[in-house]
């Protein structure tokens, strides 16, 4: 091993031993399971706030399930699982992290897929992150937002000619099943002038996220892209993070200087898990089955849009969303 190569591979050690430094937890804080109903798991105590990350252990103390904070009810706490809620039961054990999910992030994300939450599922190794970056963050300031003056190339010409995309722009694509736009959108990804793309495929089945990539990204479009994958037996807050995670890396490489492709497919089951969480907790459903929320879910809660949309003076984030009809 050269010197150079000896260097970076004590770097990249030293970023691992610092994040792992940076989420180790000094203290814990402890509360206890009290029932379980239908994807909501209730808690008296530990102390907590909405979005905070917190561990469910199982009674054997053999592993423990990752749980998001989503409410709270007569001084119980909501916790939705990150997982399968069949081994936990009154009496469980839960640990508070004291903090809320956050992503890995890194120039070596590039030609990776990952879960909804971040982790590497393409059996190359973990991902040396250089930085974390949270899921909810705020959106640039209206004052500080790049004007849409610039045209960005998607290899399609009918596209290019007589929908042109400007750099931080946002495209919706509405239609039916089965009509091409997953197809559309891998071709775009292959062959646009945009130096990262990041893709999340949020509620696809299990077969059609390999066929994406081999048929419609192909490796060409693949080494130059994120992908975020939460399929549709994924529990629903996986597949509304994934929504989230896709953002949030794409905006690291927007703050680092670089014109990042974010396209989402499909915005219409982000809703979806967005409405299956809410009734989950007890929200009223409203139109359609949908809980108020979902109104806001883009750009609301996590502002997807918003924040996808007009680097903050640096790089830009032009963004395609499909929408199911």
């Amino acid at each position: 091993m050269s010197g150079a190569d000896g260097a970076t591979a004590g770097t990249d050690l030293l970023a691992v031993l610092e994040a792992d430094l940076r989420q180790a937890q000094l203290v814990k804080v402890n509360g206890r399971v009290v029932q379980v109903v239908g994807l909501v798991a209730e808690s008296q105590g530990p102390d907590v706030r909405v979005g905070d990350l917190c561990h469910i252990c199982f009674r054997n103390g053999s592993s423990a399930l990752d749980a998001e904070v989503v409410g709270f009810r007569e001084d119980r706490v909501l916790l939705m699982p990150l997982g399968n809620l069949q081994e936990v039961g009154p009496g469980c054990d839960v640990v508070s992290t004291n903090r809320p999910l956050e992503v890995p992030v890194g120039p070596a994300l590039l030609g990776r897929v990952l879960d909804g939450l971040g982790q590497p599922i393409d059996d190359r190794g973990p991902v040396i992150a250089k930085d974390f970056y949270p899921l909810h963050a705020m959106p640039p300031h209206p004052l500080k937002r790049q004007m849409v003056d610039r045209p960005l190339s998607v290899g399609v010409r009918v596209i290019d000619g007589m929908l042109t995309l400007g750099m931080g722009q946002r495209i919706g694509i509405f239609a039916g099943s089965g009509v091409g736009k997953s197809t559309l959108l891998g071709m775009m990804a292959r062959y646009t002038t945009a130096d990262v793309n990041v893709i999340s495929l949020v509620g696809e089945r299990g077969r059609e996220v390999r066929e994406f990539i081999e048929r419609d990204l192909g490796p060409e479009g693949a080494a130059r892209s994120v992908l975020v994958v939460a399929t549709s037996d994924q529990p629903p807050l996986i597949r509304l993070k994934a929504a989230m995670t896709a953002t949030a890396i794409a905006e690291y490489f927007r703050d680092a200087g670089r014109n990042v492709l974010l396209m989402m497919d499909s915005v219409t089951r982000v809703a979806r898990a967005q409405r299956e969480i809410g009734l989950a907790i007890g929200e009223p459903p409203a139109t359609r089955g949908y809980t108020p929320p979902c109104s806001s879910c883009c750009p609301g809660s996590w502002s997807a849009p918003e924040r996808g949309s007009g680097g903050a003076s640096r790089g830009s984030t032009p963004s395609w969303w499909r929408a199911t009809t």
